[in-house]
């Protein structure tokens, strides 16, 4: 039954701008308690990032970058909130070692990110073979694009990251699960979305909004 309703929330399509952004609520990392959509509402706009586990070096590298884009955001009176895809004691390790500046909160069972209709792509051997052919560099810190798979090694031994015993079985789980962002406005609508490989397919994975693009949108909420 629960394989079958997972199946049947990731068909839905992601949410879009003009949609009611769905309600979550999930345990915070940097300190005790939850955090939910309603703690934004009424006060101020959410940038919510929806990232995989700690095990997907793209999302590692994003969320680092994330916390330097929040603080320019939150001078144009926006919050940021970043949701990591492990449980909140395998996070709260990994940051203490790495801080960062972006809240965080933990979601193991990926709920958020069926309730926002991000994609989970089925690892078939023909999606496979398409990302082994496929080259990367999202994060422009290897020397040149690499093989999706090989891409990710590389970063994680650049990164000096090993995984856990929770971020195997967190790969396990996750691998092909998209990532997205959602600017929720204080009403609780979305007014902008990006969905990773929506517009660009498997040579978008891994990449990550640019500041730029981050406050770009932000500042149509003025």
């Amino acid at each position: 039954m629960e394989q079958h309703e997972q199946t049947a929330a990731a068909t839905r399509p992601p949410v879009a701008a003009g949609e009611q952004a769905p309600d979550f609520t999930l345990p915070t990392v940097h300190r005790e308690g939850k955090v939910s959509l309603g703690d934004y509402l009424g006060r101020s706009p959410l940038l919510l990032a929806v990232f995989r586990g700690l095990w997907c070096p793209f999302c590692r590298r994003a969320i680092a970058e994330l916390g330097v884009t929040g603080d320019r955001l939150r001078t144009l009176g926006v919050e940021t909130l970043a949701v990591v895809a492990t449980n909140v004691d395998n996070a709260r390790l990994y940051f203490k070692l790495r801080p960062t500046r972006v809240p965080l909160a933990a979601d193991p069972d990926c709920a958020t990110h069926r309730a926002y209709g991000l994609p989970k792509a089925p690892l078939t051997p023909d999606v496979m073979s398409a990302l082994q052919a496929t080259r990367v560099n999202p994060t422009g810190e290897l020397p040149a694009p690499m093989p999706v798979f090989e891409a990710s090694a590389a970063l994680d031994q650049l990164h000096g990251f090993q995984a856990s015993e929770t971020d195997r079985r967190d790969y396990e789980r996750q691998a092909g699960q998209f990532k997205g962002q959602f600017l929720v406005d204080r009403d609780g609508i979305v007014r902008w979305a990006n969905v990773e490989c929506a517009a660009e397919g498997i040579p978008g994975i891994g990449k990550f909004p640019t500041a730029d693009a981050l406050l770009a949108a932000a500042r149509t909420l003025a």
